[in-house]
């Protein structure tokens, strides 16, 4: 049997790799387009930045190391131009000539491209993307050459890792994203956080804009911007997302939607012999059904593995998960990280959740060095269902991810969260670990225990509802509404006469610092009758919905200044 495998990195190599264990008799051809078949695409930008040193490292696998540990026949510079799906062939061009092979079964792992907007400019030759080896040498040589200010366009994933990278070097670097927010998946109240800390790099951030030409000159450009500013580039990352990579499969038949190839659950595209993986393939969502792209490494490396069983042992084949979409990212002293769907996706689906908001501290706050994880969970309203979790912060944020993916893939509800038996000692969490905080929190609002508020509602609450704040005086003097009526909760019991009063027969919506005693004054002012509800995440919550508006909101006491110079992230 003849395998073909038309590209390589994650997918390709993962189902060349797992073929081979099957089937020693197999011929199994890998054609890649680029010079490199195997090589570590998620570390680009951290070679960029110096972290990792040399690009060797970069290297996973070469073509020669792949013939002598797996017997592959691996050809880089070989692009597949045409598939004749009727004669099963691949049409090959290399600099040896134009090529015809045959094959028995065909893998199509061709990833996916760099997006390009259309903005006059991008042929200057200090415009890259960052998608392979070359592109990372390439911005490498450039900072190494003298390079003192950078411009990204696109703060995804990789445009903020970029960024970083180049501002580690001592480069001026300014990020543009045409979104509202940086990371566009990320829920806003998280955002603002990643917001602060490329700030606190020294990175400008400009977001809710685009670039609209890039001016080239003789030694550096100039990207222009649809609000008029003109931002002085020595180099410009091209960042705005990808797109899959599938014109020439199109052309052959294989259906897709979107430009994503369309898959069964092992693989099988439209065409009979042809497989497809990774970046290129059209995934249904785990959570929300819709059906997209899915450009991690994960996903890619383990469809691979599955499409070899898929041809070489069929009858023992589990087909391919749906995605839940988790992905982490470093920026500076933060780590941000997802899983499951976020709001918007949850909304565009017609699932309507509760959102939770909690600051609990990544190990026991009285060991040193303890610091809040900011997390937002979404909870389906008419079951309970786990449906996506976000976190940002210093310490812990990856643990606790994996643990609400694995949660989200098993299908759990929020309750299960709570009963979790998780590793605890004081330098590495509590006895009540965030995710089992997580549970507790969704237990109650499902229970009617906890109703919550959220800060996205500030402007209806307030001129409708009586706002109480239970911090501490020393916490209101930090920043306040004006307005809102303030009772530390350890004096509330014996103050309610006076919450009546000020409430004059409306509502009362409870606020504190972070949610906890909050919802502790909620459960007093319940079983007292009145009408409440808690502020989901406090104070910490509203001030990241607030941003800049927050020194304009906000009211504070003597001396103290406003929004900049409270840490939202940061104890």
């Amino acid at each position: 049997m003849r395998i073909v495998i038309v590209g390589g990195v994650a997918g390709g190599m993962s189902c060349a790799a797992r073929a081979r264990r099957l089937d020693e008799s197999a011929e199994i051809v890998v054609l890649e387009r680029g010079a490199h078949v195997s090589f570590a695409n998620c570390g680009l930008p951290y070679f960029v930045g110096g972290e990792i040193a040399e690009q060797s490292a970069l290297l996973v696998q070469t073509p020669a190391s792949l013939q002598a540990a797996l017997a592959l026949d691996v050809r880089t510079g070989h692009e597949v131009t045409a598939v004749d799906g009727d004669a099963k062939t691949v049409t090959v061009v290399s600099a040896a000539g134009i090529d015809t092979l045959s094959y028995d079964a065909l893998v199509l792992a061709p990833g996916a491209v760099a997006a390009t907007p259309s903005i006059e400019g991008l042929a200057s030759p200090r415009v890259r993307t960052l998608r392979s080896v070359e592109d990372a040498v390439a911005l490498r040589e450039r900072v190494d050459g003298g390079a003192r200010r950078a411009v990204v366009l696109g703060a995804g994933f990789i445009g903020l890792e970029a960024a970083e990278a180049l501002a580690h070097r001592g480069l001026h670097t300014t990020v543009v994203e045409f979104a509202s927010h940086v990371l566009p998946p990320l829920e806003e109240e998280l955002a603002a956080l990643v917001d602060a800390e490329l700030r606190s790099l020294g990175i400008d951030v400009r977001v809710g804009t685009a670039a609209t030409a890039i001016e080239s000159g003789e030694e550096s450009d100039v990207v222009v911007l649809d609000d008029g500013t003109r931002l002085d580039a020595d180099l410009v990352v091209l960042s705005v997302g990808v797109r899959p990579d599938t014109a020439v499969f199109e052309a052959a038949g294989v259906a897709c939607v979107r430009g994503a190839m369309v898959v069964d659950e092992h693989g099988r595209t439209s065409l009979p012999g042809v497989y497809a993986v990774g970046d290129a393939t059209a995934s249904v969502d785990a959570v929300t059904g819709a059906v997209r792209p899915v450009a991690l490494a994960g996903p890619a490396n383990r469809a691979g593995r599955l499409v070899a069983d898929a041809i070489l042992r069929p009858e023992r084949a589990r087909p391919i998960p749906q995605p839940v979409g988790t992905a982490i990212v470093r920026v500076g002293d933060l780590t941000v990280a997802l899983t499951g769907a976020n709001r918007s996706a949850l909304a565009a689906a017609g699932i309507a959740a509760d959102t939770l908001h909690l600051h609990p501290g990544q190990h026991a706050g009285y060991f040193p060095g303890a610091a809040p994880i900011h997390i937002v969970a979404h909870v389906r309203r008419d079951n309970g269902l786990l449906l996506g979790a976000q976190a940002v912060g210093a310490d812990g944020v990856d643990k606790r991810i994996d643990v609400l993916a694995t949660a989200i893939r098993a299908g759990w509800g929020v309750e299960d969260l709570i009963d979790l038996d998780l590793a605890y000692a004081p330098p590495y969490g509590s006895a009540k670990d965030p995710v089992n905080m997580i549970g507790m929190v969704g237990e109650n609002v499902r229970t009617g225990a906890l109703r919550l508020w959220y800060a996205q509602e500030l402007d209806d609450v307030a001129g409708s509802a009586l706002i109480l704040d239970v911090r501490t005086p020393a916490e209101v003097a930090t920043g306040h509404l004006p307005g809102a009526l303030t009772i530390a909760h350890t004096a509330l019991r014996a103050r309610l006469d006076e919450v009546r009063a000020a409430a004059a027969g409306r509502p009362v919506r409870v606020m504190c610092q972070s949610g906890v005693r909050s919802a502790i004054a909620h459960r007093v002012l319940v079983q007292a009758g009145f009408d409440s509800a808690s502020l989901s995440g406090g104070m910490l919550t509203l001030r990241a919905v607030l941003g800049d508006r927050g020194d304009d909101v906000l009211a504070f006491g003597p001396g103290v200044a406003g929004r900049r110079s409270a840490s939202l992230v940061h104890p």
